[in-house]
This record gives structure tokens, sequence and C-alpha cells, in this order.
């Protein structure tokens, strides 16, 4: 039955994760001397994000019967017809947002039981990633720009904490503030697009806004011919490019693994890069004006799609690989989104959630049995040893390169036929990019599966030197001793490994026919007539089933199969491939291995260009301008004024009254002049 949602019910929804950040980061550290133990601590945020995952569960249910609600629960400040609230948009966009972002969260929690027993943050920890859970909800609710810009900002500070968790490592510290600063560039651009649309629109409120699009369609920036529109569009999408991690606002993201394994899952899978998504599938009404913005985002995404892909290949840590991997799987959603299938786009983000999820959980499980080594060239033959772990990790695998009826095969599909459909300048390029990320995903992601999980064991003596980068802490050695074999992780380890393998294998299938051509997200998304790639798609589209079999016969499902069987043929059967590839494209590897040189582009040209500006305003602002002139100088100005006034102090009356007649003789003068 249709009706509204109650915004009471609703509340508790962010607040409950942040009622449990609170406790474990107050009581639970020794801000407040410690005053619960871990156990307290694990459960008072685990209850918080239970409850806003049932009550989110319960919402989609009523939204999914009609319900809707988009008010107003808090007004923060009013400046003449400008009105600062807080409040909360619940559609079908949100409600499955909240359903997606706390069953990963709920997952990670449960998980860090296991993964963070060992660590002296503990609480602190915990108190994090439920700090970070409620900053995500508070984006995905909110009916306005200004608690959407406050989600923004909060999800990226808590991300700063939590990747640099062990701050007492230099090279988690680094990471830490490059995903800051990379991520203040985005929100730079982010702001201005904001700052647009309420300068023009007058309001900060999703309605007001869309509901004025007509009339900002018809404007252009102010001494320029551009479209006022396009450049909102655009600007606003800079911010999803730093948030999403697209290129060449993408160098954050792998650096971001030296954050614990937990802290990567939910950042990769659930929160912050989806918040760039999100937030553009949000702002269809206005994209949908603008083909040159939609271009735009094609083609970044397009770029970030294959050549972020490309670095998975050549990855040895077992997380860096499956950060490569959301890197690509980020582009193939934007690419969607430029095709103006923001409903694809969408439905790939939560499938995409749980089998990435899957996947960081899943390393984290072999790292723990590998006793913290995360080379994947110190591994092999892991199946025997940890059996749940291995059929996960699987599922996983299968679900991201696509396979015939597993949850990622139904979104990627249909992201690869709404670009073929796509008529928008680089939509060609655009199409060949996604196809050939197919092959590219299954080989890395098949390359990672086999040196882990099949072949010879390489472990228990010394190979390669493992990436030191979840220890916590201690002194132990990092990889198995001679004579050790690995072990499966603990159940609170394992246990959201399977209920994360199950919407991994079975959403992508029931969900499919209602998200992308039902009404789930009838008068949410909206879609320009002159665009035709969903239409294009519900042509084709002949129930799940069918797109199931009929995969098996297309160039997608060709290319997956082929990425495998040449990453099994390299990796189990003629380990001498990679080696004749290494040494015969040696500078393709180097390339690649540098990250096609954006990390050093970045140092030598905005790092090094922005120190010499630093260095500039220093002497020549601060010593020469502030210092010399200003603080020396007036300094300089007073004590020669001082000289000379004192030679007219001498005591003699003579002097004073003829000094006073030649400045009446000066004054008649002017006086004279003036006249």
């Amino acid at each position: 039955m249709a009706g509204q949602l109650n915004p009471h019910l609703l509340l508790c929804v962010p607040l409950a994760p942040l009622a449990g950040s609170a406790i474990a980061g107050l009581f639970g550290t020794r801000f407040f001397g410690n005053l619960i133990g871990r156990t307290a601590s694990h459960s008072v945020t685990i209850l918080g994000v239970l409850i806003a995952f049932l009550i989110s569960v319960q919402t989609l249910m009523q939204v999914m019967d009609g319900a809707t609600y988009n008010g107003t629960l808090y007004t923060w400040m009013t400046v003449g017809t400008l009105k600062m609230e807080i409040g909360f948009l619940i559609d079908s966009l949100t409600a499955m947002m909240m359903c997606v972002v706390t069953f990963v969260s709920l997952m990670v929690h449960i998980y860090t039981i296991g993964y963070m027993q060992d660590d002296e943050g503990y609480n602190r920890f915990f108190s994090y990633i439920s700090l970070f859970t409620f900053a995500m909800l508070m984006l995905v609710m909110s009916n306005n720009f200004l608690q959407l810009f406050f989600g923004w900002e909060a999800v990226g500070l808590v991300s700063y904490l939590l990747i640099g968790f062990w701050f007492t490592r230099p090279t988690a510290i680094f990471a830490n503030m490059k995903a800051f600063l990379v991520n203040r560039v985005g929100d730079f651009g982010f702001i201005l697009g904001i700052g647009l649309l309420l300068a023009y629109a007058g309001s900060m409120n999703y309605a007001e806004v869309f509901a004025k699009r007509e009339e900002l369609a018809l404007l252009t920036l102010p001494g320029s011919d551009w479209m006022l529109l396009t450049v909102a569009c655009i600007c606003l999408f800079i911010g999803a490019m730093g948030k999403s991690a697209q290129f060449p606002l993408h160098v954050w993201l792998p650096d971001s693994m030296e954050g614990p394994t937990p802290i990567s899952a939910l950042i990769h899978a659930a929160t912050m890069v989806t918040a760039g998504i999100f937030m553009v599938a949000r702002m269809s009404p206005l994209f949908e004006l603008s083909d040159t913005a939609l271009s735009f985002v094609m083609v970044i995404g397009a770029i970030t799609a294959l050549f972020m892909g490309f670095l998975g290949i050549i990855q040895n840590d077992i997380k860096r690989v499956v950060a490569y991997s959301t890197l690509s799987q980020l582009g193939y959603m934007t690419v969607a989104l430029g095709a103006s299938a923001y409903s694809v786009a969408v439905f790939h983000l939560m499938t995409h959630a749980f089998f990435k999820a899957l996947l960081f959980l899943g390393a984290g499980a072999v790292i723990i049995g590998m006793h913290h080594d995360q080379d994947i060239r110190n591994m092999g033959g892991l199946r025997k040893y940890m059996p749940i772990t291995w059929i996960t990790a699987l599922l996983g695998s299968l679900a991201l390169i696509g396979t015939p009826f597993f949850s990622g095969f139904y979104s990627k599909d249909s992201i690869i036929e709404a670009v073929r459909a796509s008529q928008l300048w680089g939509s060609g390029f655009a199409s060949f990019a996604v196809l050939a990320g197919v092959f590219v995903t299954a080989f890395y992601s098949f390359r990672m599966y086999f040196l882990v999980f099949h072949g010879k064991e390489r472990f228990g003596h010394p190979h390669h030197d493992a990436h030191d980068d979840d220890h916590h802490g201690h002194d132990h050695h990092h990889g198995l001793a001679p004579g050790e074999k690995p072990h499966e992780a603990p159940w609170v380890v394992t246990l959201p490994l399977v209920l994360l393998a199950i919407p991994s294998v079975f959403i992508g299938f029931y969900a499919i026919e209602p998200m992308l051509f039902g009404d789930f997200f009838k008068g949410v998304i909206f879609i320009g007539e002159n665009h035709l790639a969903m239409e294009e798609l519900a042509h084709e589209f002949h129930g799940a089933a069918a797109m199931g079999v009929h995969a098996f016969t297309s160039l997608p499902f060709l290319l997956a199969l082929a990425g495998v069987v040449s990453a099994w043929y390299c990796y189990l059967v003629n380990p001498k491939v990679p080696a004749w590839f290494y040494k015969n494209f040696h500078s393709i590897y180097t390339l690649l291995d540098n990250k096609y040189y954006m990390d050093k582009f970045n140092d030598t040209v905005f790092s090094a260009g922005a120190r010499a500006l630093g260095s500039g305003f220093s002497s020549v602002g601060d010593r020469t301008l502030i210092d010399g002139l200003i603080v020396n100088g007036s300094a300089r100005a007073v004590g020669w004024f001082s000289t000379v006034t004192r030679t007219f102090q001498t005591g003699y009356i003579y002097h004073y009254a003829f000094t006073m007649i030649v400045a009446i003789a000066l004054y008649l003068g002017y006086l004279l002049l003036r006249a």
C-alpha cells in the first residue's frame, strides 16, 4: 500500500551506526580511559549497523509497495530565501543503496572481529568503520546539495583516518595524505558545480533545482558561450572522478590498500567509491540535458575501464589486484552513466558491491592463512587448506568476469549492450574499451586465482619479499615459516564470505528485470527522448534465463573464456610464457609497473609546482613583502620620521615660533593657490 514513510524510523538508519561509533570511539579508547572492552565495542557497533540494515530492508519493501518520503527534518540556517536544511529523499534508488551499504558494512563489521583481533586499535577501528557507514548513509539519503556535500566530505575524512589507521607507518601516512589531497581536487570541481546550480536555481533542494532544469538549459555561463548546465554537470562529475577514482584522479585508490583489509572492502565495494556513481544517477535530470557532459563522462569511464585493467595484470600483491579490478569496474559503471543507462550503472554498482566485498574479504582470509604474506608468488595450492575461502573466491571471480547466470554477468553485459546502442560522441571508443576489458578482467582475475589456490605450493620458504601491508604492529615474521601450512580463517571471517557469495551468484538473475525494465526506478531516473540505449536493451531482453543461455554464444563470453584459458595456460601449464613476455616486452611491463608514470607526473608537475609556488610565496610574499616591506618597512619609516622630527625639538622658543610662522605661510599659500 502506498503511503508516507516514518521519518523518525528513517532517522534511526544513520543515527544507529553513529551512536555505535560514538560509544566505541569515546568509551572504548584512551579518550575516556578505556571504560568498555573489545566485546562491548564490537557488539554496540554491530548492533547499530544491524538496526540500520533491518530498517533499510523494511524501507525497501515499503518503497516497492509505493511508499516514498521527501521532507525536511531540520532547518540549520535561513539566509534570505535560501534554506540550508537536513532532509531525506527516500525512493527506490535511495532504499536500494541503503540496503547495499548496510549489508556490506554489517558483513565487514563481523569479519573485523576475526581479522583485527590482535590489533591494539581494535576499538578505534570499529568506531571508524561505523562512522564511515553513517557518513555514506547521510550522503545517499539526502534530499539537498548541502547534506550531500556533508556526506561527501565526511566519507573523505573518515577514509583518511582509515587508510592511515596504522599511523606509525610512513607508507600509510603517505597513502592517506595522497587520498585526501586528490579528493580535494575533485571536491573543488564538485563545490563549483553546486555553486553554479545554487546561483542560478536559487535553491539547494533537489526537487526545486530539477524543476528549473529547462530554464537552466537555456542559460550560458557569463562571459562565454558555454552552456551553463554543461559546465555545472562537468564540475559535478569532476567531484565524482575524485570519489569514484576515475582517470586521472584514480591515483589514490590503489594506495588505499595501506589500510586494513576490512576497510579496503568497505571503501571499494559499498561506500566511498560508489558515491560518485550514485550522485550522477541522482542528477540524471540535469545530465540528460547535456550531451557534451554525457560524452565526457563516457570517455573518462572508458579510459578507466580499459587502462586500469591493464595495471591489474602485473600486480603481485593480492589486494592490489582486486583494487585495480575495482578501478576497472568503476569505469564500466561510468561508461553506463555516459550512455544514459543510469539504471544499468546502479545495477552494476549493486552486484559489484557484493562480489567485490567478497573478493576483498577473501583476500584478507588468504592473508590471515599466509601469516600476513600478500605476495601471490609465494602462495599456490591453498585450495585444500582453505576450502571455504577457495570456493567463495572462485564464485566471486566468476561473478567479476561476467560468467553467465552470475550476478556480474547481467549487469556487465547490459553495460556492453547499452554502450553499443549509444549514439553519443565517444561511444565507439567506449564500446571497444568495455569489450577489451572483458578479456583483461578475466585474465588478471584468474591469474590471481590460479596462483593463489592452484599449482604447486610455494610457501614455507623464501621466494619474494612480501609487501608488508597488513601487519598489526607486532614483531612477527611475515609469511609461513618452513614446515608451516596455511589454515582456514575462523568462522567470523568465513561467515561473511558465505553470506556475500549468495547475492554474488543469485541477485542479478532476480533483480535485472524489475531494476532495468520494470518500474523500480520509475520517476527516479530520467532519460531524454533522444537517448535510446535503454529502449534498445528492453527490445532485446526476453527474460533473465534466456539472456543467460544466449550469452554462451556472445562475444563477451568468448572473450572472458579466452582470458581464463590464457591465465590457466600461462600460470599453470607453461609458466615460461609470462617470463618470455617480460623479457621481450620489458618496456611495456615497465610502463605498467610505473602505473603509466602518473604518480611521477603528479610529483614532478603538481607537487613540485606547488612546492615552487609555496617557496615563491614564502620568499617574495612572506619575507620580502610582509616581513621586509610591511613589518620591518613600517618600523624603519617610523624611525626615519622620528629622526627628522627630532631635529626640530631643540628646546628654544624662537625655533618653535619660526616653525609656526613657516607653517602658517605654507597654509596661506595653499589657500591662495586654491582660490
